[in-house]
């Protein structure tokens, strides 16, 4: 039986943080009202010229730094000519032939180790419309309000062999464009969406089979879906002795499977050709080196460095990583608290990731602020508080701007450590379950958790419990 390899290529369309759309000053913000942002320049009114967005171009050349890609001093934008609703121009502005940002890769972890995805290409293009449904029956609705919206095309090699591949490629972007603040990333919002190109072939062969491309995946487990999907049904054509046929199709997430759209067209059905009313896009080297100077310090450089200098697993450095003001906050918290850097990301990635996901807060806001936070956890090293304890008084740090000490004194949270008041908790226990402390010394070890218990609960959950565990056994014996 035939042993077939799926090839994988994605591409992915990034909102940019820009203020404005992409040729007019006209504003992009979420949420407007139907049209009320469909500029005179975006909707190709007569007599209206477009102006290129200068922060787009800066923002695709960070990109293009941040992959160690070629940022091309020239490039060109062209018009893509096709008739859709929500596209009243009759074609979109995007860039071709000379794209602003040509290679780079993306080094990914799998389960067979390190894999590097090339990048084709990056291109700048405006967005079309939206066609709306809802509320409309029998009809479809035109909002205008994304038209000319400014996008970065991210075009990845046919490198992947997965879904799950495609996957963590595509997290991987995802942080990496939130990272250096190309994009926000928001998937629901339509900031960050994806395009899979999808084909199989017997392994072993060098040939690529006949792909479809599944459109506009708005959700990492969707893609992993569609793209499974989308094999399974190639792979069944082929075994059938059937041929895949070349087309666009869409994922129904309700139902679960791929349905067709239309047939794929070629770059020659779109006409392009150079927009007539932009020039010719020219950046010196003054200008990429000024972008390159205010680059943070790369992700991946900044994990070997969590790693070898703080001696944290790849895992917790990836973690801290996913989002720049979490990594920025980690190592604030670790100039300041005398804890231990394994210590911090934990506390980071568990208890105040918990927080503020509750609270829908990013780090960057948070309730808590990094100095706060490392005398928060100075008390834990210090024995002052449990770490139970310390959940607690969390939660009343993001409720209340009082220090840590203060909050600690008021709410009576400080931990007991004396000695000796906390052997007169356990003869107190142990004198009060004698049965259970026979059935300890006679084997049942399952007791000492039970005797520990009503220790803790006579000390008002305050006790120290390496204190507790160590004077509970030494009573015992």
């Amino acid at each position: 039986m035939t042993q077939w390899e799926p090839v994988i290529g994605l591409e992915v369309h990034v909102q940019l943080m820009t203020n404005s759309k992409l040729f007019s000053g006209a504003s992009i913000t979420y949420g407007a009202e139907a049209n009320r942002q469909a500029c005179a320049v975006s909707i190709a009114l007569p007599g209206v010229l477009p102006v290129m967005n200068l922060e787009a171009a800066k923002l695709a050349v960070r990109f293009g730094l941040a992959i160690g890609a070629k940022v091309e001093k020239r490039s060109v934008f062209e018009r893509k000519n096709y008739f859709y609703p929500d596209l009243p121009k009759g074609y979109q502005i995007s860039q071709y032939k000379h794209p602003i940002v040509s290679g780079g890769n993306l080094k990914i972890e799998t389960e067979t180790g390190e894999k590097v995805i090339g990048i084709t290409r990056a291109h700048l293009e405006e967005d079309a419309g939206k066609s709306v449904h809802e509320n409309f029956q029998g009809m479809t609705g035109i909002d205008l309000n994304r038209a000319g919206t400014p996008l970065l095309e991210i075009v990845s090699e046919p490198d992947m062999r997965s879904a799950e591949e495609a996957v963590i490629y595509l997290k991987k972007l995802h942080a990496l464009v939130r990272y250096f603040d190309v994009s926000d990333g928001n998937m629901q919002e339509g900031s960050f969406r994806c395009d899979a190109n999808v084909s199989v072939r017997p392994k072993g062969s060098q040939e690529y089979g006949t792909r479809t491309e599944l459109k506009n995946i708005n959700s990492f487990r969707f893609v992993e879906k569609a793209i499974q999907l989308e094999i399974e049904r190639q792979i069944d054509i082929l075994e059938d002795g059937g041929v895949v046929v070349q087309e666009t199709r869409l994922y129904d997430s309700e139902h679960n499977e791929t349905r067709a759209m239309r047939s794929k067209e070629d770059a020659q059905d779109y006409r392009y050709f150079p927009d007539p009313d932009l020039p010719e896009m020219i950046l010196d080297d003054e200008f990429i080196e000024e972008i390159r100077a205010s680059l943070p310090e790369f992700p991946d450089h900044r994990k070997s460095r969590y790693e070898q200098e703080f001696s944290l697993s790849s895992f917790d450095s990836e973690k801290l990583l996913r989002d720049r003001d979490t990594a920025d906050f980690f190592e604030r918290v670790n100039e300041h608290s005398k804890s231990d850097p394994k210590t911090i990301a934990n506390w980071i990635n568990g208890e105040l990731a918990a927080l503020l996901n509750e609270r829908n807060t990013a780090i960057a806001d948070s309730p808590v602020d990094s100095d706060r936070f490392a005398t928060l956890l100075d008390r834990i090293a210090d024995k002052t508080l449990s770490g139970k304890m310390a959940k607690e008084v969390l939660v009343h740090l993001a409720n209340d701007k009082s220090d840590v000490d203060a909050i600690i004194e008021k709410k009576g949270f400080k931990q007991i450590t004396d000695g000796s008041e906390i052997e007169r908790l356990v003869g107190g226990v142990l004198d009060a379950n004698s049965s259970q402390v026979q059935q300890y010394r006679e084997g049942n070890q399952k007791v000492f958790g039970f005797l520990m218990g009503q220790v803790m609960k006579a000390a008002d959950g305050k006790a120290d419990p390496k204190q507790v565990n160590q004077i509970l056994r030494n009573l015992l014996e």
